[in-house]
């Protein structure tokens, strides 16, 4: 893939240190990136549901890994299940420092889009040769929602549930100028043009925990980029909530990145 990112726009770029642990030739115009730290079973649950699938024929899956050390990123069952490469990220931020350096080695190699989708096997991976018809079609933002009409919303957490829907999405609609319904996960996908605004600057130190997600929500409508949500299937196991966002602390980082999001604490100077 031909790599047409002119090289005074790349020195700007602030991505953290990572290594790349394994990879292959570059298969396909699209990626699929899933960011994890000690997932376990779920990574590995969700990356044979993907094989099974095709996703690793129709996509390039490219795991960022936070620093497990779980061992559930063995290379040779990765390479069985069709991963392209695991990329390990050895400096410092979590969630959107781990996107950072994914997004820049994707765009690096020239993928046309990205799908991202959470390392912790709460959505269903059958929506993404769905989310790359619509990059295809030329959407720029494509957003997956266990809200709309045909979506499944199965065990979420009660005191989440409210909040995406009376607080984060609701406030995200209203500042961005886009109705959204399912605004806290991670399962979307972003086109190359969108990543390469410099209106939109992704690769900056100050993207370090969630904010990546809230600011592309709030950042992409506002700049006029095609936007979509689709519907999708998400599923908390019963007596368990798979997630790095802890109840109390967590929550109210989240609220408070996403009023920064909103009031454009995050735009590019």
């Amino acid at each position: 893939m031909k790599l047409d990112i002119p090289q005074q726009v790349r020195a700007t770029w602030q991505v953290p240190a990572c290594r790349i642990q394994m990879t292959s030739e570059s298969r396909s115009p699209w990626c699929v990136v899933i960011p994890v730290i000690n997932e376990g079973a779920r990574i590995r649950n969700l990356l044979e549901r993907m094989a099974a699938l095709g996703i690793p024929v129709a996509a390039d899956v490219i795991i960022v890994d936070g620093g497990s050390t779980d061992g559930s990123l063995d290379l040779e069952f990765l390479k069985s299940k069709g991963v392209h490469t695991l990329l390990l990220k050895t400096g410092p931020g979590k969630l959107s420092a781990q996107l950072r350096c994914a997004y820049a080695l994707a765009l690096d190699q020239g993928y046309e889009g990205i799908v991202t989708i959470d390392g912790n096997d709460k959505d269903d991976p059958d929506a993404i040769p769905r989310f790359i018809e619509e990059l295809k079609r030329g959407v720029d933002f494509v957003q997956a929602s266990r809200y709309l009409a045909g979506g499944i919303a199965e065990n979420t957490p009660k005191s989440r549930d409210l909040a995406i829907r009376l607080i984060h999405a609701p406030m995200l609609s209203l500042f961005s100028g886009f109705h959204w319904t399912d605004t806290t996960q991670g399962f979307r996908a972003y086109s190359r043009k969108m990543l390469l605004d410099s209106r939109v600057a992704p690769f900056r130190d100050v993207f370090s925990t969630y904010e990546l997600l809230a600011y592309l929500s709030y950042r992409a409508p506002k700049l006029g980029y095609r936007c979509l949500e689709v519907a999708t299937t998400r599923r908390y196991p019963k007596g368990e909530v798979p997630t790095k966002i802890s109840s109390v602390k967590g929550n109210l980082s989240v609220l408070q990145v996403l009023f920064k999001a909103c009031f454009g604490a995050y735009n590019p100077v």
